[in-house]
């Protein structure tokens, strides 16, 4: 495989795996013809971390609903998906990146960093769950994953370069403030040499918190490739896995790190 083509989605708040909206989604993914399928950052019904407080019986709720979901997922005309969803840990939840190809589910990472302020109270929600940061092989591509408010730690991106991913991935649900998650997106691209992709949460939750949708791709160079939009809310971005590792000898990717002192 010398190419890859990545879709990157804004996916509606509340969506269900199944009904009318489903099923324009399912249609829009075959005529795709992917190889890979990016989905914003827990991608089924109403975002939760909006309410201040843990709720256990909603939470257990939101779990089911994700679990329900993997079937429909797995079923997508497309070579695999990357996304996440909430999944029982200890007494609260974890944020589980993952990736399922056909049958075949992996699970990545769970997130490790939370904002907590209106409309995000995710550090009420979530724990860190298990270690992570590892990239994972699909087909020919190497995948990097930063969940949401992950890709602001740069040194994540910078380690998934070294450890030679074509593609860092940023399934996220974020409000309509763009210009530090495109920002954060060209500098993940520019540090590690891999294409960058992200999905985003699209409408109005419950209790009035507004996500802003555009998904988005950058080049391995960090050079801006496409966003989604309401009227196209699934785009492609064909990364040439060649030209990613080709990347990795130039400017920045070459520079030395500084030797950790003892």
């Amino acid at each position: 495989m010398k190419s890859a083509r990545i879709a990157y989605v804004q996916w509606p708040e509340g969506l269900l795996p199944q009904g009318d909206a489903w099923e324009q989604i399912r249609r829009a993914v075959s005529a795709a013809n992917a190889d890979l399928l990016v989905t914003n950052e827990m991608p089924f019904g109403t975002w939760l971390p909006e309410q201040p407080q843990y709720d256990a019986a909603a939470a257990q709720r939101w779990v089911e609903l994700h679990e329900q979901a993997l079937g429909e997922l797995s079923r997508l005309d497309v070579g695999a998906v990357i996304s996440s969803r909430p999944v029982s840990f200890g007494d609260r939840l974890a944020n589980e990146a993952f990736v399922v190809e056909g049958d075949r589910y992996r699970p990545i990472h769970h997130k490790k960093f939370f904002p907590q302020e209106p409309g995000f109270f995710e550090e009420s929600w979530f724990v860190r769950g298990m270690e992570g940061f590892h990239c994972v092989d699909i087909g020919a591509v190497r995948v990097g994953v930063l969940l949401c408010t992950e890709l602001f730690f740069n040194e994540h991106a910078r380690a998934y370069g070294k450890a030679g991913a074509d593609v860092i991935v940023a399934p996220r649900a974020s409000g309509t403030s763009l210009y530090r998650w495109r920002t954060a997106g060209s500098l993940a691209a520019i540090v590690s040499g891999a294409c960058f992709v992200s999905s985003n949460r699209h409408g109005t939750a419950p209790r009035g918190q507004v996500f802003g949708g555009v998904g988005f791709a950058v080049s391995a160079d960090g050079q801006p490739i496409g966003e989604t939009c309401e009227e196209t809310t699934l785009r492609i971005a064909t990364v040439d896995l060649e030209a990613t590792r080709v990347q990795k000898q130039e400017y920045p990717c070459y520079v030395r790190e500084l030797a950790q002192s003892s």
